[in-house]
């Protein structure tokens, strides 16, 4: 690495770095003037956010409370069991690294079976 990346300020995602949209949980722009605080990052959220507030009423479900397809569950919970086995193989594998090159595998392996929760949204079927 060169001296300007050895200098170079590393940023890191915090988890209250703002308001998140109440649908998704992205991260919302800063506000700029006055007016109402925004809740939803666009309108697919905030219509998204609607439907569902209509159907669990429906149900007659409180706001806390939500439905989810069983089979997406089982997904979370499968990838879920990857992660915490990526992280114990990675706990294992870095008490025996000696290079950078373990290390990066390391954490390649253990980036790999994040990113596929990185990326989950429920419902991930969509709502209809």
């Amino acid at each position: 690495m060169g001296a300007a990346g050895a200098d170079a300020k590393r940023e890191f995602t915090k988890s209250g770095d703002g308001p998140r949209c109440r649908w998704c949980g992205r991260l919302l722009p800063p506000r700029s003037g006055p007016g109402r605080r925004r809740e939803f990052c666009g309108d697919s959220c905030r219509q998204l956010d609607y439907q569902n507030r209509r159907r669990t009423a429906d149900a007659g479900l409180g706001d806390d409370q939500v439905i989810v397809a069983r089979a997406e569950i089982d997904a979370l919970h499968d990838q879920l069991y990857l992660l915490a086995a990526a992280v114990e193989d990675v706990d294992h594998d870095l008490t025996d690294a000696r290079t950078v090159a373990d290390h990066r595998e390391a954490v390649e392996h253990l980036l790999e079976a994040a990113r596929p929760l990185a990326a989950v949204r429920f419902p991930a079927s969509g709502v209809t």
